[in-house]
């Protein structure tokens, strides 16, 4: 579905007027076009296999699914196509996460959107694309043999226990974060307990009032 000389973009976002808006932007661009895009994950998954795009433009939360999951899945399914995240949640914890789960760059929504063509054109030539700061925070572990960002409470969480702990403050109950992850009860539970100990909550109304304060001020754009 590609046009002559044009790279397929796919954007994946559940915020219907930020698809709209950044579609609007790259079909501006000379050598690039949107070829579709979707709201959640299954779709995200459906459309991006059907219509193969050069990149896959996500967010880290989608609606009540994990991004961090799709990009593990579109790795292990599509390992072709680019994935360049597009989220709101702090760069400083979560852009080597997405490295790792295959993400060949992380960009902020604040920034401008210039900055997205740019940061599409880096890994089109094949560059990973992260802020400044990340690259010296990524290249000072590299040299001290460090592998874990430890400037947020959430850095510690696995990336399971991390998609527990959004649905959790999407205000899914137990019972619905088994049943959305395919997971018994009792994995869930014992992941919350995990979380509990990494986090030092001594409750679990303590970890849900945090994790929907969390969950509100990542979802405000």
């Amino acid at each position: 579905m590609k046009k002559e000389s044009k790279h397929a973009i796919f954007i994946v976002d559940d915020h219907p007027l930020l698809r709209r808006g950044l579609a609007q932007f790259i079909n501006e661009e000379t050598e690039l076009f949107v070829c579709g895009e979707a709201g959640d994950i299954k779709d995200a998954l459906q459309g991006i296999g059907e219509r193969r795009p050069d990149i896959a433009i996500l967010d880290i939360s989608l609606g009540q699914g994990s991004g961090l999951r799709l990009m593990e899945d579109l790795r292990n399914l599509h390992p072709a196509i680019l994935i360049l995240v597009l989220s709101m949640h702090d760069e400083s914890v979560y852009a080597e996460r997405c490295l790792k789960a295959g993400a060949k760059g992380y960009i902020m929504k604040t920034e401008p959107p210039e900055k997205v063509i740019s940061a599409m054109r880096a890994i089109l030539n094949g560059e990973i694309y992260v802020s400044e700061k990340i690259q010296k925070n990524i290249l000072n572990k590299l040299t001290s043999n460090q592998f874990e960002v430890q400037n947020s409470p959430l850095a510690c969480l696995s990336n399971r226990e991390l998609e527990v702990f959004q649905l959790i403050g999407f205000g899914l109950k137990t019972q619905q974060i088994s049943a959305k992850l395919n997971l018994s009860v009792k994995t869930i539970e014992t992941y919350i307990d995990h979380i509990k100990r990494k986090m030092n909550f001594r409750s679990y109304h303590e970890l849900l009032m945090y994790a929907i304060r969390q969950a509100m001020s990542e979802n405000m754009v």
